[in-house]
């Protein structure tokens, strides 16, 4: 159920992009002809290397300078990461992830001992903040990784050439 979800939830984002259907920034957008001249991108590994917290590129270079601070260029390849736009993305997957994790547990428990709340408390408000707080950078590290694997935002080639004129 969760791997569907974040399934479902990943190609919404490949397909759309981030801005979303019917968006107004149409310009920041890649045009097709430019991703169709592209070179295919492997999603997969770029999202699994940022995951990993490495260049979605080369996958020797650090993604991060601090915890969510991405860092401007990748150190190995020089790739730039300044223009990202992971935003709130990052943050709603780490929701929907752990809300599917610790919900079902939560009740699991609830049915079978029918414990204090404190025991509640004491149970689950530990293992939310450990999770929450130990997936939030390898999410936005995959979010990045599909951006540039989509060619999404300043990834895009008619950005790049735009930066070269």
């Amino acid at each position: 159920m969760v791997a569907a979800t974040f399934v479902t939830i990943l190609w919404v984002m490949a397909v759309w992009g981030a801005a979303g259907p019917g968006s107004e920034n149409r310009d920041e957008r890649p045009l097709m002809s430019d991703v169709a001249h592209a070179p295919a991108r492997d999603v997969f590994g770029s999202m699994l290397r940022g995951f990993c917290g490495r260049c979605p590129s080369c996958g020797k270079g650090r993604l991060f300078r601090a915890f969510l601070k991405v860092a401007d260029r990748c150190e190995a390849c020089g790739e730039d990461f300044s223009h990202q736009r992971a935003d709130d993305a990052p943050a709603y997957f780490v929701i929907l992830i752990v809300g599917h994790l610790v919900v079902p547990l939560a009740l699991e428990v609830e049915i079978l001992f029918a414990p204090p709340y404190w025991v509640h408390v004491a149970l689950w408000l530990p293992l939310i903040l450990g999770l929450a707080l130990g997936l939030l950078q390898p999410v936005k590290g995959a979010i990045v990784g599909l951006q540039w694997a989509q060619y999404m935002h300043g990834f895009n080639p008619r950005a790049a050439r735009a930066d070269c004129d």
